[in-house]
């Protein structure tokens, strides 16, 4: 089990990436939030299982036909326990 902090650069935002991250990471049983920063990257904290969090990145990285992932900056951080959901804030 790993817990990483994420920032992710390029067309990012009012693409639906929230929404995409939200849901990738669901579909690989992680846990965890996603919310945009004001410079216009979003930051991320995901936690589960190492091999579902590459899984996770990848498919991030590939984007669709709106989202442009264009950086990751990505950081081990300390376990959140107990954490039962991912979800979008606000």
């Amino acid at each position: 089990m790993k817990r990483y902090y994420i920032i992710v650069e390029g067309q990012v935002q009012g693409v639906g990436f929230r929404n995409f991250t939200q849901l990738t990471a669901i579909r690989h049983n992680c846990t965890g939030y996603v919310r945009n920063m004001k410079n216009g990257m979003v930051e991320i904290q995901i936690q589960g299982d190492e091999n579902n969090i590459r899984q996770v990145l990848k498919t991030l990285k590939e984007g669709n036909h709106f989202i442009q992932v264009d950086n990751v900056t990505i950081k081990e951080i300390s376990l959140v326990p107990n954490e039962e959901k991912f979800k979008c804030e606000y």
